[in-house]
């Protein structure tokens, strides 16, 4: 281990060593343990000077501009000033900065709807989240931010159609998993051309691992990243220049622009297949949890998120419910915080005791019961239901018990269970899983019984292949002829890298999976590799 690697180690054991427990984090020792874990500043740093602004002498929008959780009513608009955008705390001193921000009906700005000022806070990193209200519903807007001389990129964002009101149509994009040292983010590039309302992040936006100084597939030439990346990211400063490395990739930047986005995170945001507080490495769970909390700050500080997301020491609820009139209701869920351990050591094994346990949850009790809930409360026309892990039965040889995934729904069978039961017993219709993770696009007819194919088809998965992770890959992997022989309801298998729109209407709703050729040299053209319709009230996956 690297020498700042042992001092990261260290910081966090002696945070861990005050924190203990969750259930003791309102303790104030506990909490100001937590607050040196993440690097926070003493209280009396929320006051701090104000900096002139005219003094910043480079251009600090270097992280662009974002948007999301559109309502009918109100955009968040996000951005962060970071001039020296590698460096920790942006190149900027520890102080505040006013930023002003514009929303406009156009590009040029000449019919401003609103406008303001905000201070970027040196103890959240200089990021704003600032959170528009009072405007027209179903509307596409225009913002930008302004400080000093400088003024940021223009970004797009729109407001959802007006709760109730009946929506013809709607089309958005799902991307997941973009490992910046397995190659370029061109999905992101074609992106940002098209022309979608709204993007889901499935989870996955950084990675922990180390990138070397050549971008490691990217085999830059004409750079060399600072070693402070060629490192797993263990504490806040770390996650926070994760970030900003991603967030100045071009392609990124400008699919962020021309969208909104909804996020949610999987395991890599954090730490590969950590199960609520026990990491894939055996750490206690205290220390864990620290390394935790400053993930989940540099996630909230760094993307679209609303204020009921920020986060409380290494707790942050990020499962929420959002609406597109009364053609869509959309259930972003929470597959990482508080998921029982993996059976079996994760991994693929066959099903047993373990996995099959009834008391065994992906979601955790409270989550689940809210998504049942809001089902029952629904109106829509499509339940669309974004989230991480596979969802449908992937068995993976073909054997008589197929060994299966621990780390998705397979491994958690019961709360499958649930779900469906739940969804059925709402009278759930038009149910659309979209889900991420795999590196590869799957469609699946979801089965009431998937021992039995032969079953009711209830719904349909969507699985968004991943923007960089897993370097070029192959429209037809090693794997392609196992799995679709071993299951019969998989009825799309790529593994090429891309992403997916899903165009909503009152009647049906059609999948495009977008894929690229190469990804680990820039540049390459999108084509459609598939496309499937499934009917409102007649769900099952037909090709087009």
């Amino acid at each position: 281990m690297t020498p700042k690697g042992q001092q990261d180690t260290a910081e966090l054991r002696a945070a861990a060593r005050h924190l203990g427990r969750r259930r003791f984090l309102t303790v104030t020792g506990a909490a100001a343990a937590l607050a040196f874990a993440t690097n926070l500043p003493t209280a009396g740093a929320a006051g701090a000077a104000e900096m002139d602004a005219r003094k910043i002498a480079d251009d600090p929008f270097t992280l662009g501009v974002a948007s999301g959780d559109p309502q009918p009513d109100s955009v968040l608009l996000w951005t962060r000033l970071a001039p020296s955008p590698y460096e920790p705390g942006g190149g900027l001193p520890n102080q505040r900065v006013v930023v002003e921000w514009e929303l406009a009906h156009d590009a040029g700005f000449q019919r401003v709807a609103r406008r303001g000022f905000e201070i970027t806070h040196p103890e959240f990193n200089h990021t704003l989240h600032v959170e528009v209200g009072f405007l027209d519903a179903g509307r596409t807007y225009y913002f930008r931010f302004k400080t000093g001389k400088w003024i940021s990129e223009t970004g797009r964002t729109r407001t959802a159609p007006a709760a109730g009101s009946t929506v013809s149509s709607l089309k958005f994009a799902a991307v997941s998993c973009q490992a910046y040292h397995d190659g370029y983010f061109t999905a992101h590039k074609h992106l940002a051309k098209d022309d979608v309302d709204v993007v889901f992040h499935l989870g996955d936006y950084l990675y922990e691992y180390a990138v070397n100084s050549a971008g490691g597939h990217r085999n830059y030439t004409d750079r060399v990243l600072p070693a402070v990346f060629n490192r797993e990211t263990q504490t806040l400063e770390d996650y926070r220049l994760r970030y900003a490395l991603y967030k100045t990739d071009p392609d990124l930047r400008a699919s962020h622009a021309a969208h909104p986005f909804v996020v949610t995170w999987d395991d890599h945001e954090t730490e590969n297949n950590y199960a609520d507080d026990l990491d894939e490495n055996g750490s206690p769970p205290a220390e864990f949890l620290v390394r935790r909390a400053a993930a989940y700050r540099a996630y909230w500080e760094n993307l679209p998120l609303r204020s009921p997301q920020q986060p409380v020491g290494p707790d942050l609820q990020l499962y929420r419910r959002l609406q597109w009139g009364l053609l869509a209701q959309f259930d972003i869920l929470d597959t990482r915080q508080y998921r029982s351990n993996q059976a079996y050591g994760d991994g693929a094994d066959i099903p047993g005791p373990e996995s099959t346990d009834p008391k065994r949850s992906i979601t955790g009790a409270t989550q689940e019961r809210w998504l049942i809930d809001g089902w029952r409360s629904s109106k829509a026309v499509w339940n669309v239901m974004p989230q991480q892990v596979n969802f449908s039965q992937r068995k993976l040889d073909l054997n008589a018990v197929a060994k299966l995934s621990m780390d998705a729904w397979d491994g958690y069978p019961a709360s499958r269970d649930r779900v469906l039961a739940g969804a059925a017993s709402a009278g759930i219709e038009n149910l659309m899983v979209l889900t991420g993770d795999v590196h590869v696009g799957y469609a699946y007819d979801i089965k009431a019984d998937f021992d039995d194919q032969a079953s009711k088809t209830v719904g349909t998965e969507i699985v968004a292949t991943s923007v960089a992770s897993g370097r070029d890959g192959a429209d037809k992997p090693a794997t392609w002829d196992t799995y679709t022989k071993a299951n019969p309801h998989m009825k799309f298998y790529n593994g090429r890298r891309g992403y997916v729109t899903v165009d909503l209407g009152q009647k049906s709703a059609r999948a495009d999976f977008k894929t690229v050729s190469a990804v680990t040299t820039p540049g390459a053209p999108v084509t459609t590799a598939a496309s499937f319709v499934t009917e409102a009230g007649n769900p099952g996956l037909k090709p087009v």
